[in-house]
């Protein structure tokens, strides 16, 4: 029965990914209590395209995922490469992120650039990313780019997207450490300098990709006001419903790691979650959608 129940939940989840929610209007004007139905809308925060460099992943072709996404009713997906963990040419990653998100996306996909500041003129790679790619924010991988975040040129580099009005997305981890190719090791990255690093960078927006909370870190975090955090590598069904509600308001956004983690198994997290409508619908999509006004 367990099982049959799980199958049932999990159709029921992708019937409700690309039907409707049904959102009291009282939640929106108090002139009436008529219910009225509002598209669910779903913004991924966080997906890579093209090949994870150590094994093959389901949907790991662009147009494979772009029909996944068209399934799931994911609306928007933010996406980088997986080829700007280890490549070099981080200028030639991003022109074929860029290209593959006009071809194959449809509007459905929104390129994240990669940036590696431990390389040489990482500052043109974030200006091509802004006026040639037309691209709403960065992402970084310091664990992988070996540069810590308290690396001087980390603090420049959160400068230069405040300047331009990028975010910049930090991916803490990218797979279980038990997991990884032994002749590379790759440990989260050390979250503990950031707070110190921000604060001459007040009004930089940075999120957080695949951070797993725990008390005290997420403590020191909250309190840094440009801080903001996914569902990527929250566990259990009760995780996303205490994040929610142990950050500030609009500072936890909907995250998949896809993929690298399946979709079913993310709109599951959430449907099981003891969400309010409200704070459903703006984990899924208006917290994403807020972040990216600034720039655009």
């Amino acid at each position: 029965m367990a099982d049959l129940s799980r199958r049932e939940l999990l159709g029921g989840v992708l019937a409700g990914s690309v039907a409707h929610s049904t959102v009291l209007a009282s939640d929106r004007a108090e002139t009436t209590s008529e219910a009225q139905v509002q598209p669910l809308l779903i913004i991924d925060t966080n997906l890579h395209l093209f090949q994870w460099p150590f094994r093959r992943l389901p949907y790991d072709t662009v147009q494979a995922l772009v029909e996944k996404l068209q399934a799931m009713g994911i609306e928007k997906a933010w996406g980088g490469s997986f080829e700007g963990l280890l490549h070099r040419d981080i200028a030639g990653v991003n022109q074929r992120l860029a290209q593959a998100c006009v071809e194959f996306g449809k509007n459905r996909l929104i390129p994240f650039g990669t940036v590696n500041p431990a390389l040489p003129d990482w500052e043109d790679d974030i200006r091509r990313c802004h006026e040639e790619h037309h691209m709403p924010g960065i992402r970084l991988y310091p664990n992988y780019h070996d540069f810590t975040l308290a690396d001087p040129r980390f603090q420049r580099l959160l400068s230069i997207a405040h300047e331009r009005g990028l975010l910049v997305q930090i991916c803490v981890s990218m797979e279980d450490q038990r997991t990884q190719h032994p002749k590379l090791h790759v440990p989260d990255v050390d979250l503990s300098p950031l707070p110190l690093t921000m604060q001459d960078s007040k009004h930089t927006q940075v999120i957080l990709l695949n951070y797993k909370p725990t008390n005290a870190g997420l403590n020191r975090l909250i309190k840094v006001p440009g801080i903001y955090f996914d569902t990527g590598r929250v566990e259990g069904t009760s995780g996303i419903s205490k994040l929610v509600r142990a950050v500030p308001e609009g500072r936890v956004v909907f995250g998949t790691h896809a993929p690298f983690f399946i979709y079913e198994s993310a709109l599951i997290k959430v449907e099981e979650s003891a969400l309010t409508e409200r704070e459903k619908l703006a984990l899924m999509a208006e917290n994403a959608q807020r972040l990216l006004q600034p720039s655009t």
